[in-house]
């Protein structure tokens, strides 16, 4: 059986959906998940009785995302443990791309990765870029204007739903492969004055000082911000354009095309 964990997140529905179109065995795991949910049971990486995988062949370990870095190293070192004591036999981690190295959330990616190497289990991490929605929601324009920091340098965001479909690649036959990391940032680049003429807008990027300051008048957590901030700052110096990507390697035809994508999610935070 597979064990497709944070089942409430978006990424985590479209891949299930894939998983279960291809036919595969597979249980959604989710902190939100009640007893009587059929084929969903609770997994939540901060209670310990919740993580036992011994009817788990193959685990699919989506990040627990965004919380302080010592949180994030805390709760996969858990999963990561109990996958080893329960037997399971290969897991399957969406990681950080290559390019996001410079932002403020990718230390517990890396550590996450070196966790899985130094294991006896057998792994695949998939190096996930920013997605296109993301960027698209972050660049929404306010009062007409696109005002988010991003600089005019290309980046390589990336379509969630091929993301999805690398994945239930990877799950129909997890031994094709063990050990392998694949960086799967969009193969197209575009800038966000580029998102910005496609939605007919001005782009009048703020500068990070304005923007920290806005940041923190907003209701966020505190580890938020900083967050937030690197993906403004590392887009704006030029990291975030991928050179290449092994989408291809991974899902059937072309990759999406991310801007139009991004431009939809845009419009749909500024509605």
């Amino acid at each position: 059986m597979i064990l497709l964990t944070g089942g409430s997140g978006q990424l985590s529905k479209l891949t299930a959906q894939g998983t279960k179109d291809a036919g595969l065995d597979i249980c959604i795991g989710s902190r939100l998940a009640e007893e009587t949910d059929t084929g969903r049971r609770r997994i939540d990486f901060d209670d310990p009785e919740t993580l036992d995988f011994s009817d788990v062949e193959t685990l699919m370990m989506i990040s627990a995302g965004y919380a302080e870095d010592d949180v994030v190293i805390r709760r996969h070192d858990a999963v990561i443990a109990a996958a080893i004591r329960s037997g399971v036999r290969h897991v399957v981690y969406t990681s950080l791309s290559g390019t996001g190295d410079h932002l403020a959330f990718s230390l517990a990616h890396r550590w996450t990765e070196k966790r899985l190497k130094d294991s006896r289990l057998a792994w695949t991490v998939l190096r996930n870029g920013l997605y296109a929605e993301l960027i698209g929601a972050l660049a929404a324009p306010l009062d007409g204007v696109i005002r988010a920091p991003f600089g005019t340098a290309p980046l390589s965001p990336v379509a969630r739903q091929d993301l999805a479909d690398a994945a239930v690649t990877v799950l129909k036959d997890p031994r094709a492969h063990a050990g392998m990391i694949y960086e799967l940032s969009g193969a197209e680049a575009w800038s966000v004055a580029d998102l910005a003429e496609k939605l007919s807008v001005p782009y009048r990027p703020a500068n990070l000082e304005e923007t920290r300051a806005s940041l923190a008048a907003a209701p966020l957590k505190p580890f938020q911000p900083p967050m937030l901030m690197s993906i403004y700052s590392t887009a704006a110096a030029g990291f975030l354009e991928a050179r290449t990507t092994d989408l291809a390697v991974l899902i059937a035809g072309a990759p999406r095309p991310t801007l139009p994508i991004a431009a939809e999610a845009a419009r749909a935070a500024g509605s």
